[in-house]
């Protein structure tokens, strides 16, 4: 097996032994949790996925830790530490280039992933640095309007998917949260799949289910 020597700590499932074309899923999971959050969901994974759960950089506890600090005024109003944004952005995009070149795997078959804070890196490595990535899969998150600054050409995000999915009671991040998403990317040349599911701030299994054929369909490979 590949030992990866990568910018950010990781764990990693390969993909199926013998698969003549593997893609790569790269996953970031939500404020104050860790690596093995999202890990937790490689078993569902389709095989020819090599599966990355990453460390974000920022320590809260033990166990825990974020991709930027943040805080919500009693209007709403949200204010993130946007130097460590920034930082987890390039972290992120070293690593995902970084990954794919040490497993000889295009960039026309990485897929990045995140839940919560987790997709919010995710999306914003899709409008930023479309070129690193075929698809995004964004679960219960928002756009962070500070990438939008920094956003890439439309034109470079032509033929990329995204995956958008949220619960209609979410009560951390409101599902207005979500739509705007949608409402974003459906002004850009991209293949949206935008889903609603019943439930609160949790990847429920239909949502799971649905996903990941979403990723499967990607890989144009039968079950």
């Amino acid at each position: 097996m590949t030992m990866l020597e990568l910018p950010l700590s990781f764990l990693h499932r390969p993909a199926a032994a013998h698969t003549l074309n593997p893609w790569l899923l790269v996953l970031m999971y939500g404020v104050g949790s860790n690596e093995q959050d999202l890990f937790g969901l490689a078993p569902y994974v389709p095989a020819p996925f090599h599966v990355l759960s990453l460390r974000a950089p920022y320590r809260m506890g033990p166990q825990a830790s974020a991709w930027f600090a943040f805080s919500v005024a009693a209007d709403g109003t949200r204010h993130i530490d946007e130097p460590q944004e920034s930082a987890s952005r390039a972290l992120v995009a070293q690593t995902v280039e970084s990954a794919a070149r040490q497993l000889g795997i295009a960039a026309t078959r990485v897929v990045v992933g995140g839940f919560s804070q987790g997709g919010i890196m995710a999306l914003t490595l899709l409008l930023t640095r479309p070129a690193l990535l075929q698809a995004c899969m964004v679960w219960h998150s928002r756009l962070l309007p500070q990438a939008l600054d920094d956003a890439a050409p439309a034109a470079a995000l032509a033929g990329r998917g995204l995956w958008v999915s949220h619960g209609v009671q979410d009560n951390v991040i409101p599902l207005a949260s979500a739509r705007a998403i949608r409402d974003h990317a459906q002004g850009l040349p991209l293949a949206l799949s935008y889903r609603e599911y019943p439930g609160v701030h949790e990847i429920r299994p239909e949502e799971l289910r649905d996903s990941m054929a979403w990723l499967q369909d990607l890989t144009g490979v039968m079950d």
